[in-house]
């Protein structure tokens, strides 16, 4: 079976959350502007196994197959939400059985879902070193999106849609023209930021989830 282009890793326990609807929209926008396939993992589809796991051997047939899509897509879109100030367990156990060189160059979108804005530094502070220890490329705009930017179940925010389309236009070096001298380089990249919903005072109109009923 062909390994989807884009693969988007939920690192929330539940399901539906707000941490898997933003990965679903997230991937879905990123699919259609670059027309290639897509698929979602979710960390729970690694259970019972990864908890125990010392080791990706350790992983049944089916959680492997699910490693094997994180590792040879082209890009990856990464979330978990907020949980004591940091990612989730799981998610890092996951993530601490990978080689060091899995993500090597890898273009990574990093997000992270909170209760409020007090965590959305959990990008910076958090992900991104984390993501930095493999190399892998990680976008320069981190997607943080809190309650209020899911305050429809049916919708998200404005202000968050924007935040989208401006990080998933970053990942055109690497899906839309696959050129070496593109690939080789980081000076086209802008420095790092993570963008954070600033609506307090404004009035907007919610942007539909097409996936969602």
């Amino acid at each position: 079976m062909t390994t989807p282009a884009i693969v988007g890793l939920s690192g929330s326990y539940t399901s539906p959350s707000r941490t898997r609807i933003l990965v679903e929209e997230i991937v879905r926008r990123t699919a259609l502007r670059y027309d290639k396939t897509s698929e979602i993992v979710d960390i729970g589809q690694f259970a019972p196994h990864l908890g125990a796991a010392v080791r990706l051997s350790d992983l049944n047939a089916a959680a492997r197959r699910l490693v094997d899509r994180l590792l040879h897509a082209e890009a990856l879109v990464v979330a978990s939400p907020v949980y004591k100030g940091s990612y989730t367990g799981l998610f890092k156990h996951l993530i601490d059985l990978m080689d060091p060189t899995a993500f090597n160059g890898k273009p990574v979108l990093l997000a992270a879902t909170g209760g409020g804005d007090r965590h959305a530094l959990v990008i910076e502070h958090q992900l991104r070193p984390l993501f930095g220890f493999f190399e892998a490329r990680t976008l320069a705009t981190g997607i943080y999106a809190s309650e209020r930017d899911f305050a429809d179940p049916t919708s998200i925010s404005p202000a968050l849609a924007e935040r989208l389309e401006r990080a998933i236009g970053q990942f055109a070096p690497y899906l839309e023209s696959r050129t070496p001298n593109l690939l080789s380089t980081h000076s086209n990249v802008p420095e790092a930021t993570s963008a954070v919903s600033r609506t307090r005072g404004r009035s907007f109109t919610r942007v539909p989830l097409a996936n969602l009923g």
